[in-house]
């Protein structure tokens, strides 16, 4: 009897050994699953990535590289399915062109959800890759706004949730320097409508033909404003005067977002 306590001891040590070993095992296999989920993550996000180069490049457009984060884990259980939650993308320091004229996008953010994707169409790179819908949010620099204009000396920002602009002209012989809002909207085509019918200039002669001068100048630059061409079909749907510029979100439905093949 004396001898049965450190044979049952022996056991559950054995058994706690054991254990110990297949919790390891366990760990392990699950470091290396979570390593290899992550590696494949990193090889689709750098393709994308390469797949937006070549989109601007077609566009005429240029960017630091972008910056791709595929979502939702684990990875590979995505791949198999062939549908991806999300995708997002950072695009700065974009570069576009309108009539000739360089427009600079301080940043660009894209976010694409259900993305579609089969297993076949990775494997062979031949299909596209389909998102059920892109959402975008950019912002536009002033100066470049500004230039699109054709003012010389116009200036433009943002005050109270305004477009606000600052321009000399000569009315009547006078350099005197306008100030005033502008209302901002959505024009079909992708383009901004600057709509400016509230400017004043201190200084202004008090005759109906000053104020007709100023409002001829107003209407001058009531003009709706092209934008360059946006990555993935997205169409402009809201502009919001911001300190860091003019805010623009955009969308688009059912997009392919890598065709290849």
């Amino acid at each position: 009897m004396t001898e049965a306590y450190p044979a049952n001891g022996r056991r559950r040590r054995r058994g706690r050994g054991v254990l110990v070993t297949l919790v390891v095992l366990l760990l392990l296999l699950g470091g290396l699953l979570v390593v290899a989920d992550r590696v494949a993550t990193g090889v689709a996000e750098r393709a994308i990535a390469d797949q937006v180069e070549r989109e601007l490049t077609q566009q005429q457009a240029r960017s630091a590289p972008p910056q791709v984060d595929v979502a939702g884990f684990p990875f590979l259980t995505q791949v198999l399915g062939g549908r991806y939650e999300r995708i997002s993308i950072v695009l700065t320091d974009v570069q576009g062109s309108v009539q000739g004229n360089a427009v600079n996008l301080p940043r660009l953010d894209v976010d694409a959800r259900g993305v579609r994707a089969s297993l076949d169409t990775l494997r062979s790179g031949q299909g596209d890759v389909v998102a059920d819908t892109v959402n975008g949010t950019g912002t536009i620099a002033y100066d470049s706004l500004a230039r699109l204009l054709d003012r010389p000396g116009l200036k433009l920002g943002a005050q109270n949730g305004k477009l606000v602009v600052t321009a000399p002209v000569d009315i009547l012989g006078q350099k005197l320097t306008v100030t005033g809002t502008a209302d901002v909207t959505v024009a079909e085509g992708n383009k901004v409508a600057l709509r400016f019918n509230d400017l004043n200039a201190e200084g202004l002669p008090a005759v109906p033909l000053a104020r007709t001068l100023l409002n001829n100048y107003a209407k001058g630059i009531s003009v709706d404003v092209p934008l360059p061409e946006l990555p993935f079909q997205l169409s402009v749907r809201k502009v919001e005067p911001r300190p860091e510029g003019l805010t623009v979100t955009a969308d688009a439905r059912d997009v392919p977002i890598n065709q290849v093949g």
